[in-house]
């Protein structure tokens, strides 16, 4: 038998962050929903371009349009327990999640993209691209979390607490949330990123699929959506997901060019 030592050592600072944002959504209520989406005609959309979006921007500028046409799913549960208010935004923002790494250790860091009901692809792409491309904390999106690397755990979360009381939550929340485990072999999962809504990305895997009592492979992406059911019912976020699935199966609409 082999035996191994116990070891420990301190909580890696730079992920604090996830701590302090952990702490601050746990009343939150999710509930999970999720569903498969048919991409044949976005990835022939993709074949015909030499330089196309990644499926993640589509995804996200699809998210736009859907919750600008369900405007509940991107509220925000404002105020006190015990008389809590539901705040509409005049634009959908997105928390997107980023895979860094910080001194060995291996941080997911958020930030928001504002505007994604009218942002275009190449937009979001660029935009995704900046915040991918930029070293941990020396943007402005990503600040937060760098200033939370170096707080003590009890001040982290206090000044997190803080900083999302009232209108903060959306400014450091966003309206939604979107995150991805796609480029690894994850077919679904679930994550509430302290918003009404919020979407998750699986690995896009070619499946048979019945079209027309004949069986043709297609490629499809799983779909997941964690609502915070003291926002929304099951049946309204059903809808947001129906609606998302029915965009991305859509073929693109075509955006003007430079």
């Amino acid at each position: 038998m082999i035996v191994v030592a116990p070891s420990d050592r301190r909580f890696p600072r730079h992920r604090r962050h996830t701590l302090a944002f952990l702490h601050t959504i746990r009343a939150d209520s999710p509930v999970h929903l999720d569903a498969e989406v048919d991409l044949s005609a976005l990835a022939t959309e993709r074949a015909a371009r030499t330089d196309p979006p990644s499926v993640f921007v589509y995804v996200l500028h699809a998210l736009g349009r859907v919750l600008a046409r369900h405007p509940d799913a991107a509220a925000t549960l404002t105020g006190p327990a015990w008389w809590p208010r539901l705040v509409r935004g005049s634009q959908v923002d997105a928390k997107v999640t980023l895979d860094q790494w910080i001194d060995g250790e291996r941080v997911v860091v958020s930030a928001v993209v504002p505007d994604i009901d009218v942002a275009g692809r190449e937009f979001l792409r660029a935009r995704l691209a900046r915040l991918r491309d930029a070293a941990p904390g020396t943007l402005p999106e990503t600040a937060g979390a760098a200033l939370l690397a170096r707080l003590p755990v009890p001040l982290g979360r206090a000044a997190l607490a803080l900083a999302v009381r009232g209108a903060g939550r959306r400014r450091r929340f966003g309206s939604v949330a979107v995150t991805s485990l796609g480029h690894r072999r994850v077919q679904r999962f679930f994550s509430s990123g302290g918003t009404a809504v919020t979407i998750g990305l699986g690995r896009v895997t070619d499946r048979p699929v019945a079209r027309d009592g004949r069986v043709t492979i297609v490629p499809v992406l799983p779909l997941s959506l964690t609502f915070d059911h003291r926002v929304l019912d099951g049946a309204a976020a059903a809808d947001v997901l129906d609606d998302l699935v029915s965009t991305l199966e859509a073929p693109p609409v075509p955006e003007p060019g430079p």
